[in-house]
């Protein structure tokens, strides 16, 4: 038995996820990096977490694709710092709500292709970005 085949549709899905996970990994580690004042040292550490957590998933969605048979984008999605910190989560927020359809849509197409793999692999990474946009939200409310 070889390697399972992807379908076209579900491989674009996949190289589209990278492109956000390396998008927002730098995103928030520049962020993390920028950040000053009494306010960006609330929320810095976290920031760098989450950073650190979206690379992760970059490379597992990657290494996914490669074996699918994709070749893995380098070009991440548009990265965004901001100049205040309110502006900063405000995107963050978007950002996550934007990967969460994204991982839905890849749940449920990897679910219609018999891909049980890739949406397990999804299932988890749609957990940790549910996390990340409540700590996102949950920090708007201070604010």
């Amino acid at each position: 038995m070889g390697k399972p085949k992807a379908s076209p549709e579900l491989l674009e899905l996949l190289n589209e996820a990278i492109a956000r996970e390396l998008q927002v990994s730098i995103q928030y580690v520049w962020q993390h990096v920028l950040w000053s004042g009494v306010e960006g040292y609330a929320v810095k550490d976290e920031l760098r977490s989450i950073g650190v957590t979206e690379m992760k998933h970059a490379e597992a969605i990657a290494e996914r694709l490669a074996y699918l048979g994709g070749t893995p984008t380098t070009k991440p999605e548009p990265i965004f710092v901001g100049s205040t910190l309110h502006e900063m989560i405000v995107r963050d927020v978007a950002d996550e709500e934007g990967a969460i359809e994204l991982y839905r849509r890849i749940v449920a197409k990897s679910g219609d292709d018999g891909d049980i793999v890739t949406q397990e692999l999804f299932k988890g990474i749609l957990s940790d970005e549910e996390d990340h946009h409540d700590t996102f939200t949950s920090l708007l409310e201070g604010m």
